[in-house]
């Protein structure tokens, strides 16, 4: 685990200054860097030691079978699982003979710093080899977020005393790299054992190349390296190059001072159908485009980029410094999970990392979606593009099921359902109306009817017809959805999960809009005023389960009448409860993984008031263990809107350090992207009160007593709002764009630009704070 004080607090940056091998891999996440279509793990960059190397292309994956003890019709066969692609980060160095490796000799200074400025991960090093040679090595390391296949390396080594160092420097791309064991499945662990087959390899002058076709499913990956080398006039290069390594050698002999550097572009590629000379040339022409700049031309891309876009996306905390540096750090990571992944799925763990087995699920709708659609918006045009995309595998697996229009899976990477364990995995229809929300929050916040027009209309549709055919209209002519697995994960099959029914009446009626919006598609889609009629129809009859005598909603239908689970009896080393009790135990029971009726309260504020939401947050509170990364940021958003702030400031903290505290011990296998998103969503959402409003925005804004001041900028139809939050007052100034009418605690405020407005804060009525499950407090500061 990530100890505290790890990383020093930095308002921009992220600094490690000492380094600490037994959380290697747990570093190697933090600073990872991607820009959603490559993904580079922050492995050191000699390669060794290493906690899990990772190299990685947005849809890269290999194919594996799926354990089952017993085989059952509609099981999906074959599992999905991210590979390790050719490694371009690979630069070694020896030293008069000695390989630079940190385990061996005297380390004598080691710091790491990820610049969210500058978008690029800073190392320096002072080491004496076992000889007694004292060298100093500065490398900076960026995957270009304006040049889509490629990512860089600048590598500098000095000698620091002796009258001469002889020193050898080795850049590499080195493909079929050995990985540590896991536990996992032993069928797909031998899937993924030297997973690429070699089809091509080069090299000549300072260039290099590799090419390779995964064994199963098929994938074509190239791989090409260029170089610049600077140093004395003693320095010479070679190359050399097998099936999976190819190698660039540059030898010199350095005097005290002086340095040899050498620039490395890497570029990537990938493709399902491209034939073998088309990937070569498509690397070898990114590279050459990536050489016109040059290393100082990339970087400035990369400063260029960022600036843009703190200027639009930035958030500013005033009296927490470890809050403020969590934040952007969140921002950096969500942006780079999808800034140029453009028709591909955003993952869960983005390219941070193999866990997951590096699939997307419901996680990118619900939680990364709603700050990139405020942020950086064309990135959720193209996830969603890549869901429709997938919307052939969607078809077939409706029906499959015996259902109408499309059945989004739980988990994958390319389109098909990728979950072995049904009641979490095909129940979990909910995905559905995520996809749509989704489709709903884009084009409500961006105005682009083109988008709506071509892709959005079909997602609706097709969404739709799965709510209409899972659901039925009883005797009484209430429609109800049976049988499904909600967001909390601890009760599956059940009957009128709220979130769900609320999710689908949402998807239900605005499917029915769409459609007499865009009368043109509908009609390619088969969708007439028939079945749209059927679809309010159903929308407008929705059951939602309610117990009157106690006054809450229900998670589903007869939840509160289970018996509540054993918390006195379970220990704080119990949890989380899936690794130390049946699930048939927890599906019997009133205990609650994550956020899942409180989730319904935030996704659907229109139906609850306020009364509502005090007595079900209550409710709830002392039901929920947080098993999920994905429950905090939602407990805190629905404690400020019920004017726990304390507590809410406590979720917000546990979101925002998930990862930089590694909370949940498994930060080794990649980030948690969407509690990272969750960071934004608790401070924009939570202390500053932001919903949806029927094609606005409104605000509720409330801060916790460790805040003085919060500061964010929107996107929203066109236009680039700054809303700024005081203990007593808040400000909201239109930066740009036309006027914007928006509400402050339910009063309309029209806003013009460049005249900023300040209301005051309502004071917060004072509730008794609920109590949590024994040890499942929130840790408090």
């Amino acid at each position: 685990m990530i100890t505290q004080g790890a990383f020093s607090v930095e308002p921009w940056t992220v600094r490690e200054t000492e380094l600490a091998l037994d959380v290697l891999a747990q570093s190697e996440s933090v600073f990872a860097l991607s820009n959603g279509h490559v993904g580079w793990r922050g492995n050191l960059d000699e390669g060794e030691p290493h906690g899990l190397p990772g190299s990685y292309l947005n849809g890269v994956h290999e194919l594996h079978p799926l354990p089952y003890a017993e085989a059952g019709y509609g099981y999906p066969e074959s599992g999905q699982t991210v590979i390790n692609i050719t490694n371009g980060k690979i630069i070694r160095l020896l030293v008069d003979d000695e390989p630079f490796d940190l385990r061996y000799g005297r380390l004598v200074a080691h710091e790491r710093t990820l610049d969210l400025r500058h978008g690029v991960l800073e190392r320096t090093c002072e080491w004496i080899s076992p000889a007694g040679s004292r060298i100093r090595v500065r490398s900076t390391r960026l995957v270009s977020l304006t040049q889509r296949a490629i990512a860089a390396i600048a590598y500098e080594v000095e000698a620091v005393d002796h009258s001469e160092t002889r020193v050898v420097i080795q850049s590499e791309l080195v493909a079929n790299e050995q990985l540590p064991e896991t536990a996992g499945d032993p069928r797909a662990a031998k899937a993924l054992q030297a997973p690429l087959e070699p089809e091509e390899h080069f090299s000549a002058g300072h260039r290099l190349r590799l090419v390779h076709r995964t064994r199963h499913s098929g994938l074509r990956v190239a791989v090409a390296a260029d170089h610049t080398v600077l140093g004395p006039e003693r320095t010479d290069t070679s190359v050399e190059c097998t099936e999976d390594v190819a190698r660039l050698t540059v030898t010199s002999v350095l005097k005290p001072g002086e340095r040899l550097r050498v620039e490395k572009l890497v570029a990537h590629g990938w493709s399902g159908t491209r034939s073998l000379p088309a990937m070569s040339d498509q690397v070898d022409a990114a590279l050459a485009a990536a050489k016109r700049g040059g290393w100082a031309g990339l970087a400035a891309e990369q400063r260029a980029y960022l600036d843009d876009f703190w200027s639009r996306a930035d958030v500013e905390v005033d009296g927490d410094e470890e809050i403020q540096q969590a934040v952007r750090f969140a921002l950096f990571h969500v942006l780079q999970a999808g800034a140029r992944a453009e028709r591909r799925a955003i993952p869960a763990k983005g390219l941070t990392g193999s866990g997951y087995d590096g699939h997307a699920f419901w996680d990118t709708e619900m939680f990364v979606l709603p700050v990139l659609t405020y942020t950086s918006p064309d990135a959720v045009a193209e996830a969603l593009r890549w869901r429709q995309s997938t919307l052939p595998a969607a078809r077939e697996r409706a029906a499959q099921l015996g259902l109408q229009g499309a059945a989004f899976p739980w988990r994958t990477i390319e389109g098909q359902e990728g979950s072995a364990y049904w009641p979490a995995g095909t129940a979990a229809f909910h995905v559905n109306a995520d996809i749509a929300d989704a489709v709903v929050r884009y084009v409500a916040a961006t105005g682009d009817e083109e988008f709506e027009r071509d892709t959005g209309v079909e997602l609706l549709v097709e969404t739709a017809r799965l709510w209409r055919s899972l659901g039925h209209h009883d005797h009484r002519g209430a429609f109800h959805i049976d049988g499904v697995t909600g967001p909390d994960e601890y009760s599956a099959l059940a009957d009128d999960n709220t979130y769900t029914n609320l999710m689908a009446r949402r998807n239900l009626l605005a499917a029915a809009e769409a459609v007499e919006r865009h009368p043109l598609q509908a009609e390619q889609l088969g969708a007439d005023e028939e079945e749209s009629a059927s679809w309010r129809d159903a929308a407008e009859a929705m059951n939602i389960p309610y117990n009157e005598e106690i006054g809450v909603h229900e998670q589903h239908a007869g939840f509160t009448r289970y018996q509540r689970w054993d918390f006195a009896r379970t220990r704080a080393d119990q949890y989380p409860l899936m690794l130390h009790f049946p699930y048939f135990d927890l599906y019997r029971k009133q205990v609650v993984k994550q956020a899942d009726l409180v989730l319904a309260m935030f996704a659907c504020p229109d139906f609850f008031d306020d009364e509502h939401i005090a007595r079900n947050f209550a409710y709830y509170e002392p039901l929920t263990v947080r098993d999920s990364s994905l429950s905090a940021c939602v407990q805190a958003v629905i404690a400020a809107q019920a004017g726990h702030l304390r507590l809410a400031y406590d979720y917000t903290v546990e979101a925002a350090l998930m990862d930089l505290k590694d909370l949940e011990h498994n930060t080794r296998d990649g980030l948690h992207i969407a509690s990272l998103a969750g960071t934004w969503i608790a401070l924009v959402a939570g202390f500053g009160g932001m919903r949806r409003d029927n094609g606005a925005v409104r605000f509720a804004p409330r801060l916790p007593e460790k805040f003085r001041r919060l500061a964010f900028n929107l996107q929203f139809r066109g236009r680039c709002l700054r809303v700024e939050i005081q203990q007593e007052s808040a400000t909201y100034v239109l930066l740009s764009g036309p006027s914007l009418t928006i509400r402050h605690h339910g009063d309309p405020v029209t806003l013009t630009t460049g005249a900023p407005t300040t209301l005051p804060v309502p004071p917060v009525k004072p509730l008794p704070t609920p109590e949590q499950p024994p040890h499942r407090k929130p840790n408090t500061r």
